[in-house]
C-alpha cells in the first residue's frame, strides 16, 4: 500500500512538471497523435496502459505503438511489407526498403527540428546520404555527448560465468586456450548444477544474421576492434581479411578440438535465438561469445527470479586474444561510434511526416530523455542537493521488475537517444550508465568477481580504447551492400560460404581437410573484389573527415 502511494505522488509531481512546461491543465485536453512502428528485432511489447508512455504523450502530444519481430524472419516481414506497399509510420530503415521506394527523405525537414538537427554533426549527417544524395534514416545508438566514465560493455566478448572464475580462484585468463582449459577443468569437477541440471560448457549462437558469434572472433583475437567485415592496419591504413589469417585457422582448430572432446554444445548449429536465450536462462551455460545487449536483457530478470544469480550464473567478459603478447581491443569507447547502415525511418505510409519528426525531436528533449531512461523522480530515482541522480536499493529492484517494465517504464528503445552525459553535465543519460548506479546495481557475485580482479566495471575488465579512425566501423559499409553491385554479390556469396562451411569445419573429423575445402570455397567467391571496394571506402571516409 505504501509503495502504491509513493508511485501516485511521483506521478502527480510529474503532471505538475508537465504543466510547468506548457501543458495547461483544466483546459480542453489536446488530442494525442498515435503513430505505429515496426522494428526487426525480438522484444516484448509494453502494456496498452503504461505510466511513463502516457506521461511522455502528455508532453509531446504523441505516442507510438511499437511492434517487434515475432515468429518470422526479418526478410519475410520486410518482403511482406514491400509486396503490400503498406507500412507502419516508423520502421527500421534498410537498403531493401530504400530500393523499394518505401522511405521518406528526411534531410529537407531537419532544420525545423533542433534536437534532431543537433543530434549529430554535419559531417555525420552527410555520411548518411545514400546514392541519390538524401538521408532516409537516423541512427538510434552510439551518438554521444561524451564526458562519461564508461562502465557497461555493450559489445562482443568471450563471456564466462562468475562461478567458474570463483571456483578457480579468479585466475588471469587471457588466451583462447586458457579460456577453454578453465572450462574443461571446471566441467570435470562440476558436471552438473546444484539442482542436478547438466552444465553446458560452451555454446554458439549461429541463428541467421547473429552468426557473427561464430565467424568474427578472429579479428578480436589479433587485437583489432570490431570493424566487423575486416581489420584495418593502423600504420598503413589498409583493410585486411580476418577470414584467412593464421589466427582464424588456429581459432577454428581450437573450436574443432573442443567440439570433438564434447565441450561445444552439439545444438550450437541448429538452435534458434529463442532456444539460445532459454538455454542461457537455465544458468547451465558456462561460456559463449556474444554481444552483451543481445543476451543480457533477455536473461537478467529470469536468472534473478530463479535464484541463479546467487549460484554465480552471471557473466563477465574476459580480455581474450590468441596469445598474451597481443593487447585486446574488445571495448571501444562509445563516442559517436556511428553505424550509418541503418536506423529509424519514416515510411511513405505515414500520413503526418512532420508530426512523426516532431515526435522524434521531442523524444530527445532533456525532460523526455529523463523519463525514458531514469523514470519518475521520487518514484524511480532520487536527486541529491548537488543535482546528481541516484536510486535507492528498493528503486533498483523496481528497475529490474519485468512486470513493472511492461506497465510503468517506457524507454522507446529503438528511437534515437543521446548517450553520454545528460545536458546537465552531471548525470549519465541512463541510470544503468551512471557509474555509481552501474556498480551498485551489480549482482553480488559480479561485484565479488570484479573486486577480485581490482575492477569496478566490465569495461575495466577489458580496457577502454579510443575509436581507431574516421573509417570506424567498416561494417556500416558492408551492411548496406545489396546484390545490385558486384561487391554486394561477392559479400553475399562470402556470407553463404561461411554459413555453410564454418559449422562443418568445427564439427569435422578431419580439420585440415575441412579447412582446405572451406578456403577453396571462400576464394571461389573472389573476395579481392570486395576488399578493393572496402579499401576505397576507407580512404573516402578518411578524406571526408579531414575536410
Amino acid at each position: 500500500m505504501k509503495r502504491k502511494g509513493i508511485i501516485a505522488i511521483g506521478v502527480l509531481l510529474l503532471v505538475a512538471a508537465v504543466a510547468a512546461i506548457g501543458v495547461k491543465q483544466g483546459e480542453q485536453e489536446r488530442k494525442i497523435k498515435d503513430f505505429t512502428a515496426f522494428f526487426d528485432v525480438q522484444k516484448s511489447e509494453l502494456n496498452a496502459e503504461n505510466d511513463i508512455k502516457e506521461l511522455i504523450a502528455e508532453i509531446t502530444g504523441a505516442r507510438c505503438w511499437e511492434t517487434w519481430l515475432v515468429g518470422q524472419s526479418r526478410e519475410t516481414v520486410i518482403n511482406t511489407f514491400i509486396a503490400s506497399d503498406e507500412y507502419p509510420d516508423f520502421i527500421s530503415g534498410c537498403s531493401e526498403l530504400y530500393e523499394a521506394g518505401a522511405l521518406v527523405a528526411l534531410d529537407e525537414y531537419l532544420d525545423d527540428y533542433p534536437y534532431l538537427k543537433n543530434y549529430m554533426k554535419e559531417y555525420e549527417w552527410d555520411r548518411l546520404r545514400l546514392e541519390d544524395g538524401h538521408i532516409y534514416w537516423i541512427p538510434q545508438f552510439g551518438i554521444s555527448n561524451g564526458g562519461l566514465e564508461e562502465s557497461i560493455h555493450q559489445g562482443e566478448a568471450f563471456w564466462i560465468q562468475t562461478r567458474v572464475l570463483k571456483w578457480a580462484g579468479y585466475p588471469d585468463i587471457r588466451t583462447v586456450e586458457e579460456y577453454f582449459d578453465l572450462i574443461e577443468r571446471y566441467m570435470e569437477a562440476n558436471p552438473v548444477m546444484e539442482d542436478g541440471t547438466p552444465n553446458i560448457p560452451y555454446t554458439i549462437l549461429c541463428d541467421d544474421w547473429r552468426y557473427f558469434c561464430l565467424e568474427n572472433p578472429p579479428q578480436f583475437l589479433d587485437g583489432y576492434p570490431n570493424d566487423g567485415c575486416c581489420m584495418v592496419d593502423m600504420d598503413t591504413k589498409t583493410v585486411l581479411d580476418y577470414n584467412i589469417t593464421p589466427t582464424a585457422k588456429e581459432y577454428f582448430r581450437i573450436l574443432n578440438e573442443e567440439f570433438t572432446e564434447g565441450y561445444v554444445d552439439p545444438e550450437s548449429f541448429t538452435q534458434g535465438y529463442e532456444e539460445y536465450i532459454a538455454k542461457l536462462s537455465t544458468g547451465a551455460v558456462l561460456g559463449m561469445v556474444d554481444q552483451w545487449w543481445q543476451f543480457y536483457y533477455g536473461i537478467d530478470s529470469i536468472l534473478y527470479n530463479r535464484g541463479l544469480k546467487e549460484q554465480g550464473c552471471d557473466y563477465v567478459p574476459l580480455p581474450i586474444t590468441i596469445d598474451r603478447s597481443i593487447e585486446n581491443q574488445w571495448h571501444v569507447k562509445r563516442n559517436n561510434e556511428l553505424d550509418v547502415s541503418g536506423g529509424i525511418a519514416i515510411t511513405t505510409s505515414c500520413k503526418d511526416v512532420r508530426g512523426a519528426l516532431q515526435f522524434l525531436n521531442d523524444l530527445l528533449s532533456p525532460e523526455v530523455m529523463r523519463l525514458r531512461f531514469w523514470g519518475v523522480e521520487g518514484v524511480d530515482y532520487e536527486v541529491r542537493e548537488d543535482g546528481t541522480f541516484y536510486r535507492t536499493p528498493e528503486q533498483r529492484i523496481r528497475g529490474n521488475n519485468q512486470q513493472l517494465a511492461a506497465s510503468h517504464f517506457c524507454v522507446y528503445p529503438y528511437f534515437p537517444r543521446k548517450e553520454g552525459l545528460s545536458e546537465d553535465g552531471k548525470n549519465a543519460f541512463s541510470a544503468e550508465y551512471q557509474p555509481e548506479e552501474a556498480y551498485a546495481a551489480l549482482p553480488q557475485d559480479v561485484k565479488e568477481c570484479l573486486d577480485a580482479y581490482g575492477c569496478k566495471s566490465y569495461v575495466e575488465m577489458l580496457g577502454n580504447h579510443d575509436i581507431p579512425g574516421a573509417w570506424y566501423p567498416m561494417y556500416s559499409y558492408t551492411d548496406m551492400l545489396t546484390e545490385s553491385s558486384e561487391e554486394g554479390r561477392v559479400y553475399k556469396d562470402i556470407q553463404e560460404v561461411k554459413h555453410t562451411w564454418l559449422p562443418q569445419v568445427v564439427m569435422a573429423s578431419d580439420f585440415e581437410a575441412a579447412w582446405a575445402s572451406y578456403m577453396e570455397a571462400y576464394q571461389g567467391c573472389n573476395p579481392e573484389i570486395l576488399f578493393e571496394e572496402m579499401q576505397k571506402e576507407l580512404e573516402r571516409r578518411m578524406e571526408n573527415a579531414s575536410k
